[in-house]
């Protein structure tokens, strides 16, 4: 079982908590309104070798209950993010690895409406302040397209390291597409990251 999960994770108007069928209109609702922001990142499943049925695209509730099992057994946290009360993205920590790596993978997204807001980067920060200091992860990885540049600019402003190209390596938006990593590690936020994003609004805001 997963001894970091449930939990709810908050910072001001920002919330992260687990991600419940409930949320089925809210979320269908975001993601309907947000089609042509969201289908250049997001996953798609490959086409079926000759003479196979390809995969089909789940519900959300069979979504949901593939994710509320992942989570229980120990793989996966995912986060519904709330702004305000408001469900307005997702954030998955996925690929939780123990033994020698501690090691997991973060993917997010949110609604266009409230995009700028600090909103992601303080769910991010939430998130990886929870796996190095509840759960003891190592190290955290987020992969991005070269061609997002907000979600570039969100790991970007937590200060995590560009170590370089993964070409050809999620299929999305209908094919295989490269991803730029971005990586971090428990030991270069000692501070922990949530203090480290605090600091850094402060200090826009007394630039500004």
């Amino acid at each position: 079982m997963n001894a970091g999960w449930p939990v709810e994770l908050t910072e001001g108007d920002v919330v992260l908590r687990p991600i419940r069928v409930r949320d089925q209109r809210a979320w269908q609702d975001a993601n309907r309104r947000n089609r042509d922001w969201l289908r250049r990142w997001e996953a798609t499943v490959p086409p079926a070798p000759a003479g196979r049925v390809g995969a089909s695209r789940p519900s959300y509730r069979q979504m949901v209950r593939y994710l509320r099992g992942e989570a229980a057994a120990g793989r996966m946290l995912p986060f519904a993010v709330l702004y305000r009360g408001r469900l307005v993205g997702q954030l998955t920590v996925g690929g939780i690895t123990w033994g020698s790596m501690c090691s997991a993978n973060v993917g997010y997204w949110v609604d266009e409406e409230v995009a700028g807001r600090g909103i992601m980067p303080t769910a991010v920060a939430l998130a990886v302040d929870h796996c190095f200091r509840t759960l003891g992860l190592h190290r955290l990885e987020v992969c991005i397209r070269p061609e997002n540049g907000p979600s570039r600019r969100v790991v970007e402003k937590l200060g995590f390291r560009e170590e370089g190209m993964r070409p050809r390596y999620l299929h999305i938006d209908g094919d295989w597409r490269d991803h730029l990593v971005y990586a971090l590690t428990a030991e270069e936020v000692p501070e922990g990251m949530l203090r480290r994003w605090r600091g850094v609004r402060s200090s826009r805001r007394g630039y500004n």
